[in-house]
């Protein structure tokens, strides 16, 4: 039995891939969503709670982390979510399988690699950066997945550009569209979760998601509209003063500024570990996008 918290873009497809392998899911989220299948059930609960997220993890042999709370909560949400997990997989003997973000490393200066230092020095980095530090000094077997931005019908650049791209009008953006960028199939973090879970060679280690090869914004959305059959966008680019002035009263205008930074310069993902270690590969790019579309 799996369990997994979170039923957003990654935790929902980690869902239906063991689902569709035979094997029994809950899925913990507040509501109790998530993809309806016969061998998911859906629980609501707070994975915040301790003692209930050990209860509903008992016989689990993975717990799976695939939360993700809105930026303006990670100081104060990630820490009980997170001890609770680390306690479910500790007190039910199971491995604890974290997706991650990028944001560990901080400013970088060249291809990101699993070996280099959690550098962070922004809020949400030295969040992330520190979840792992206390997984890997838990005890528990463990092993993290990080990806990059997403290429996804959620929380994506693409499902943010869709509604305007297919009206004919202006994508405004928030960052620099222009600049050499990784972008992540949430399907291929999906499966990369599952296979490194099961693998014991993986454990106690971090391993970055199968990408493809880095693009911009412009060029991933431009090949959006030229799949979809849309008119080539016209991107706009809202200057870091606006959202400065955006976020005394916009949350994510606020917090997105301080990881502009991901896109004020070259952000690029090697991957090449987990392909020649575990024969893992990036879902060529259009036909993530084609699934994307199928589903945005």
């Amino acid at each position: 039995m799996h369990v997994i918290v979170g039923a957003g873009s990654v935790g929902g497809a980690v869902a239906l891939e063991l689902a569709g392998s035979a094997e029994r899911v809950t899925l913990v989220t507040r509501s109790g969503g998530g993809p309806a299948h016969p061998l998911v059930r859906r629980v609501a609960a707070d994975a915040g709670d301790a003692d209930a997220l050990a209860r509903i993890a008992q016989g689990a042999a993975v717990i799976y982390n695939c939360a993700n709370p809105q930026y303006f909560e990670w100081p104060t949400a990630w820490p009980p979510m997170h001890n609770a997990m680390l306690r479910a997989a500790r007190e039910n003997g199971a491995v604890l399988a974290i997706t991650a973000p990028l944001y560990g490393y901080g400013h970088v200066d060249r291809p990101m690699t699993e070996d280099m230092p959690l550098a962070a020095k922004t809020v949400k980095g030295r969040v992330r950066a520190q979840m792992w530090l206390d997984a890997l000094a838990s005890g528990v077997r463990t092993v993290e997945v990080r990806s990059s931005d997403w290429i996804g019908p959620k929380y994506s650049l693409i499902s943010a550009a869709l509604p305007a791209m297919r009206r004919g009008k202006t994508v405004w953006v928030p960052a620099p569209v222009d600049v050499p960028h990784s972008y992540t199939y949430t399907g291929d973090a999906a499966r990369t979760l599952v296979a490194l879970a099961r693998d014991p060679r993986a454990w106690g280690q971090a391993w970055h998601t199968p990408s493809p090869p880095a693009s911009t914004a412009r060029r991933l959305l431009t090949r959006v509209a030229e799949l979809a059959g849309l008119p080539a966008p016209t991107l706009r680019v809202y200057p870091k003063t606006v959202l400065r002035a955006a976020g005394l009263w916009d949350r994510f205008a606020k917090e997105f500024v301080e990881v502009r930074y991901q896109h004020d310069r070259p952000f690029v993902v090697d991957s090449s570990r987990v392909t020649s270690e575990f024969g893992l590969t990036a879902t060529p790019l259009d036909d993530a996008i084609r699934e994307t579309l199928k589903h945005a």
